[in-house]
């Protein structure tokens, strides 16, 4: 079933990104077989103004699907501003994932200077994909200053801790029940990727638990199929948990057989 963000319709709800492969080659097999129609791509990566950049953007040119450049590394607003600008100029999209890292241990974003660069950007007529904490608040605040995506994390980048914090992340999505919400790092197996769609969010993006798997073909491909589970168990409607236990057959009608 289709489902809409920033104004493109997509059929998977599964992000992948397109760093750490092994080599090119894997690296498109594994998007394919992901069946993602959106990747991610590191200006300060990969220049398609450059040798290796022009191979680079022509491997994802030829995939046929959305491209979300992103401002990894930036560091401050006019950093992440000037990448955003440098990247709307290069791949032709005004779609930016937004990271502004604060803390070089945990990779965590500086939420305050996130929030400015945000603003400045949707001024500027971009879709924002901002990177940030599991925080409400700090969610709200991009919504304030003209976001219409929001991207908690589930756990620090690269970390495959999964959803460490179920709790916040669930207030975000109740809180937040009409704006479309993709979990973002942190991602470390399918299971994580299908209980996050089981939580009510719309896409998940995956990109080192792919990437530096054993197998990064058929880790996209199983990452494919645990984002459609995920999302078929919420639209479905998940059994609520019970304090007591309660049979599966009941007693009522059934027989009882006597010595």
């Amino acid at each position: 079933m289709t489902w809409t963000i920033a104004g493109k319709q997509l059929q998977s709800r599964l992000f992948i990104g397109s760093a750490l492969y092994p080599n090119p080659e894997i690296m498109t097999d594994s998007i394919k077989a992901s069946n993602s129609q959106v990747v991610t791509v590191s200006i300060r990566r990969q220049n398609p103004g450059q040798q290796d950049g022009q191979n680079f953007w022509q491997l994802i040119q030829s995939l046929g699907i959305h491209i979300l450049p992103n401002t990894a590394g930036c560091r401050n607003v006019k950093e992440a501003v000037t990448t955003a600008q440098m990247a709307r100029e290069i791949f032709g999209t005004n779609w930016i994932k937004l990271e502004v890292i604060g803390d070089d241990y945990t990779l965590q974003p500086d939420t305050t200077q996130l929030i400015e660069a945000a603003r400045i950007l949707c001024n500027e007529g971009f879709e924002v994909f901002p990177y940030t904490t599991e925080d409400l608040v700090v969610a709200n605040r991009l919504l304030e200053v003209g976001c219409k995506i929001v991207m908690p994390w589930a756990s620090p980048i690269g970390s495959g801790q999964g959803l460490l914090n179920k709790f916040a992340l669930r207030t975000i999505r109740e809180r937040l029940p009409n704006i479309p919400l993709v979990v973002d790092a942190g991602i470390g197996k399918p299971s994580d990727a299908a209980e996050a769609l089981q939580m009510g969010f719309d896409a998940v993006l995956v990109n080192s638990a792919v990437a530096l798997s054993a197998d990064p073909i058929a880790m996209g491909k199983a990452f494919d199929l645990a984002v459609q589970s995920g999302r078929l168990a919420y639209e479905s409607g998940l059994m609520q948990a019970r304090d007591m236990a309660s049979p599966s057959t009941p007693t009522l009608g059934t027989p009882f057989w006597h010595n």
